[in-house]
């Protein structure tokens, strides 16, 4: 090759910009052509246009283009002046550019790695985690060292986007497992994004919903720009040394095979995994039930034991009697059965069931299975009331746009009750509420109440008693009444919670202003689990000694109290417990209301005993009309 030849190529290749067709898919980033700088194992010199070839000609021209003048070294049209990398500094500092290059490589593989094993739940994340060997990353780096060059950077992209993809979604599932002790469902847990910002702003106030929407958004953005980057560059350096890199991905190959063969472990964690293809394989699952979930509730809801019962022949145990459904926020078994709560929790309910037996109240008590845990209270709330497992938000949805009857629907329809809901965890328009037959609803804002939130929760559990009192069950020359009454003060963060006050001290709500002052702050109670467990079981021990004493002050012989869980609290509370029991019990001051569900097998008092019957939460609407209707 003579010299005139070598520089007129080098001239063509700069005037026209045309991207050599090397293995690597890059031009020279030095932006020379001619020179001699050495490169280091990451740089990204054409692997195929080396000028360190056998050929003497070649080596020739290097020669006389290092000797040469700038103006000669130079291709026509670039100034003179020009300089390589980020003005110039890796010319000027060599070492340190190799430095920076081989750190980028490093994080580049570290960051690969980290996708490719990274768990989906915080518990299992350990240092065995990340010294596996991944299935999805040998095979996918024997494809790109296959391909040629244009369909590998079209692969090499597409997979890094795909990678940062699957790592934002396990981090989204870590976030659920913390709350939901659940993965995220692909197709009906996105309005739950919309009610999680809610409870941010609620808890946090509008700064703090800001600063973490907007955290989230700059690393998913973050999270799929390097996942792609570190692919791509990845990708470059196995093809530049491709005959190390095709060695080494057949060794791991066979590491793996025989790993896999031998069930070699790193404690109790596998070396060889194929995790992602089975995370994938579920999600794929999961999708295709959802698809499929709309038509199984459909047939579900259309079956209705009661449907076609006259008016008369409904509840007509309960004829006369106020009937007051009442769900406790989070108030779920491990409050009873947890050894750092039994003691006090066991306290307040033998407390608050001796006193009901002294006002004249008897109390019978079983246990429910929930649909839900951690969160999702209106699924709860609509399985106890409907007698159909409400899972999820798209059977909410289905089920309240439907006309399918719940208990509440039922009270009303024999017009033998007036029904009202109490609900002040409701801040905003609740169009769902018609659909559960309400003759009327009192959210927050209708309450009376003219204190202070405690974080999420809108109004103290024993001012939303007095007001419902006030409102409704003392009023005299009434009809009976039926209400769903929904008390929060259990809700997370359990920070600051009220305590209990004289009844007569309660005026319009002022007085908390001073209480929330005493209590608590959430953002230092959430750094130690141990605190965040205490605060919850002080936060249902409130709850419960609200409820009973309402009934010990203000139950008369027709009071019948159901009160019940919705859900189990978050894991960081249940200590990683994925159980969905909650307590629920009967109250009456007539004999006869117990009599009926005698041959139910509940425990006396209002601590169900570890052994009584769990039911589905699904199953107690049916159960309870039959015990009280004409053949109960």
């Amino acid at each position: 090759m003579s010299l005139f030849t070598r520089s007129r190529q080098l001239s063509d290749t700069t005037e026209g910009r045309a991207e050599p067709d090397d293995d690597t898919g890059t031009a020279d980033p030095e932006g020379s052509t001619g020179t001699s700088e050495p490169q280091d194992d990451t740089g990204t010199a054409d692997p195929e246009g080396s000028t360190g070839t056998a050929d003497p000609q070649a080596g020739a021209a290097t020669d006389s283009a290092q000797s040469a003048t700038p103006a000669q070294r130079t291709p026509s049209g670039q100034s003179p002046t020009a300089k390589p990398g980020w003005f110039g500094w890796r010319r000027r500092y060599p070492r340190t550019a190799r430095g920076a290059s081989l750190g980028t490589t490093v994080l580049a593989g570290a960051l690969v790695l980290f996708a490719l094993l990274v768990p989906n739940r915080i518990e299992r994340i350990e240092f065995a985690s990340f010294v596996r060997i991944p299935a999805e990353g040998v095979l996918l780096a024997g494809l790109l060292l296959a391909l040629p060059s244009k369909p590998r950077r079209v692969t090499a992209v597409v997979t890094g986007v795909f990678l940062g993809l699957i790592t934002v979604l396990k981090f989204v599932d870590m976030g659920f497992y913390q709350i939901l002790a659940r993965p995220f469902d692909l197709v009906l847990d996105w309005i739950l994004i919309e009610n999680g910002t809610d409870f941010l702003r609620e808890t946090f106030g509008r700064t703090g919903q800001v600063l973490a929407v907007t955290g989230v958004i700059v690393l998913f953005v973050a999270l799929l720009v390097l996942t792609t980057l570190a692919v791509v560059r990845l990708t470059n350096l196995m093809v530049r040394h491709r005959p190390v890199a095709g060695r080494t991905v057949l060794i791991l190959g066979t590491a793996w095979i025989t790993c896999m063969t031998l069930g070699v472990q790193i404690g109790t964690v596998p070396v060889a995994t194929k995790g992602n293809a089975e995370f994938l394989g579920n999600r794929v699952d999961q999708v295709r039930a959802g698809l499929a979930d709309a038509r199984v509730f459909e047939k579900q809801a259309s079956v209705d034991a009661f449907a076609k019962t006259p008016p008369d022949q409904l509840l007509t145990g309960l004829r006369g009697k106020d009937v007051l459904f009442t769900f406790i926020e989070s108030y779920g078994r491990v409050a009873i059965d947890d050894p750092a709560m039994a003691q006090q929790t066991d306290a307040v309910l033998k407390e608050g069931t001796g006193r009901l037996k002294a006002a004249g109240f008897e109390s019978r008590s079983g246990w429910l299975q929930s649909p839900v845990t951690g969160a999702g209270s209106w699924l709860a709330h609509s399985t106890f009331l409907s007698g159909l497992w409400i899972k999820n938000q798209q059977r909410y949805r289905s089920l309240t746009t439907s006309d399918r009857m719940t208990l509440t629907n039922y009270f009303g329809k024999t017009g033998a009750w007036r029904t009202v809901g109490v609900v002040p965890g409701v801040r905003r328009a609740w169009p769902e509420g018609k659909y559960f037959g309400l003759d009327h609803i009192y959210d927050s804002e209708h309450l009376g109440y003219h204190g202070p939130y405690f974080s999420w929760t809108p109004v103290p559990d024993q001012f939303s008693m007095e007001a419902f009192e006030r409102l409704e069950h003392g009023k005299k020359d009434r009809e009976p009444i039926m209400a769903e009454i929904i008390l929060a003060s259990s809700h997370n963060p359990w920070s600051p919670i009220a305590h209990m006050i004289d009844w007569e001290d309660l005026g319009d709500g002022s007085v908390f202003h001073r209480i929330k002052k005493e209590g608590t702050n959430p953002t230092e109670v959430w750094k130690d689990p141990e605190k965040v467990r205490a605060e919850y079981r002080k936060a249902i021990e409130y709850s419960i000694r609200s409820l009973t004493e309402w009934v010990e002050r203000y139950g008369d012989d027709d009071t019948v109290l159901v009160f019940l869980g919705d859900h189990q609290p978050v894991p960081t509370v249940t200590a990683g417990d994925t159980g969905k029991d909650v307590p629920v019990t009967i109250v009456a001051h007539d004999k006869k209301v117990l009599d009926r569900v005698a041959d139910w097998g509940w425990t006396d008092g209002l601590k169900p005993a570890g052994n009584a019957p769990r039911w589905g939460m699904d199953t107690f609407r049916d159960r309870f009309m039959t015990a009280y209707g004409p053949r109960g």
